[in-house]
Formats: C-alpha cells, structure tokens, sequence
C-alpha cells in the first residue's frame, strides 16, 4: 500500500476531489497548511504599508491506496492540481509497513476500502 501526500494549491482542492472519486478513492484527509517552495512568498500590502508574505496558504490531501492504484491516483492528483504557474505543488508517495482499521481491527487492504466494488 502506498500514502500519497499532496500539497497543492487551495482553489485546486475541489477538482482533485472529483478526479479522486472518479478513480474510486474512498476516503482522503484533508489539512489547511503554509508553506513556500520555489516561489519564495510574495509582498502583499495592507492599509498602504508593504509587508513580505513568506508562508502561502496551500492544501496538504493524504490518501492511503493500493500499490497497484497508486501511479494512476499520482496521475490524476497532478492532472487535477495542474496550473501551469509557479507554486502548483508537489506530490510525495510513501510506502506503508501496516494499516488497521480500528472500528473492526481489519489490516492491510481490507482497512483501506469499503469492500463495495468501485462505480464503473
């Protein structure tokens, strides 16, 4: 199984959610969180005095799939968040030891899905 990370642009959120259910994904976090990459931040002004914004706003998804859905969920993450501009994000694939399910104690795949077959 692998944990994919996403950090991606806020206003990119909804279409990469749609892109996941297409794919079948059941079940994805979602956190609020700043940072900067390349783009180094940017000036923003408020009641006429400059200031530098170092941390943007961006939105970190994390979704636990299968090995064998992995690259097309990457696929679609990066389909989905694409802009074309500076500060799109990145896309960080982790492998997994072990996953429990702590409701029925259910591990490996069977703590990752509903045991309901994906919409075709």
């Amino acid at each position: 199984m692998k944990m994919m990370q996403a950090i991606i642009q806020p206003f990119k959120l909804e279409e990469v959610m749609q892109a996941l259910g297409i794919l079948g994904v059941e079940g994805l976090t979602v956190t609020e969180v700043r940072g900067f990459g390349r783009q180094k931040g940017h000036k923003a002004r408020y009641r006429g005095t400059e200031y530098q914004v170092d941390l943007l706003p961006k939105v970190k998804i994390e979704v636990v799939v299968s090995d064998s859905d992995a690259v097309p969920v990457q696929v679609a993450i990066a389909r989905a968040a694409r802009t074309g501009e500076i500060g799109d994000g990145k896309i960080f694939v982790y492998s997994l030891d072990r996953v429990c399910r702590i409701r029925t104690g259910e591990t490996g795949e069977a703590a990752i899905t509903t045991g309901r077959p994906a919409p075709a």
